[in-house]
């Protein structure tokens, strides 16, 4: 039997996706310059709707964001039952997502419409650690938004060993003894 979502949860954890993508996003001109790389992945997204034509910066942030909110909405709900630890979770997944997409690159050089004005990416290593760190950047900012808007609830209170049994009947402590008055 499988769990709805919490629509709370799942809106939160789309604000923080949006968010990360966001910071994603406005740091690129800087891992430009540090990787040595052109790749950008709101040019890819907007050209890929736009093509050569105007408006594709719009487009791409519009849709960056939107897979960002995706990716967030989806990681709230399967994040607390991963078995790692909380602060490591959003970069986990986002870099094991990239790992499996990055395979896909080779499609993207070759049908996307505006290949010709893209750089290359299949077998760009300067590419794929740029888009690790993204990944990881991308990662850490949502789980870290996302734990702060979802907190985890706190853990319920055990019970001492001395208040029950293994049996389930209860401690033998709690039992009721008579006394013979002599």
């Amino acid at each position: 039997m499988s769990q709805r979502p919490d629509r709370t949860r799942t809106l939160r954890g789309a604000a923080a996706g949006a968010a990360a993508a966001a910071v994603w996003a406005i740091q690129q001109p800087l891992d430009k310059a540090v990787f040595g790389s052109d790749y950008d992945d709101v040019e890819l997204l907007g050209r890929m709707v736009a093509g050569d034509g105007g408006g594709w910066l719009r487009l791409g942030a519009a849709l960056h964001l939107a897979n960002g909110a995706i990716f967030g909405a989806l990681y709230a709900n399967i994040a607390p039952g991963l078995p790692v630890p909380s602060r490591l979770r959003g970069p986990a997944v986002a870099l094991l997502e990239h790992l499996a997409s990055w395979q896909l690159t080779g499609f993207s050089d070759r049908f996307h419409p505006a290949r010709e004005r893209l750089p290359a990416l299949r077998g760009n290593r300067a590419a794929f650690w740029q888009a690790a760190w993204r990944h990881a950047l991308f990662g850490l900012v949502l789980g870290e938004l996302e734990r702060r808007l979802n907190p985890e609830p706190p853990d319920s209170p055990t019970p001492a060993a001395t208040d029950f049994s293994s049996n389930g009947h209860g401690s033998l402590e709690h039992t009721v003894t008579v006394h013979e008055t002599p």
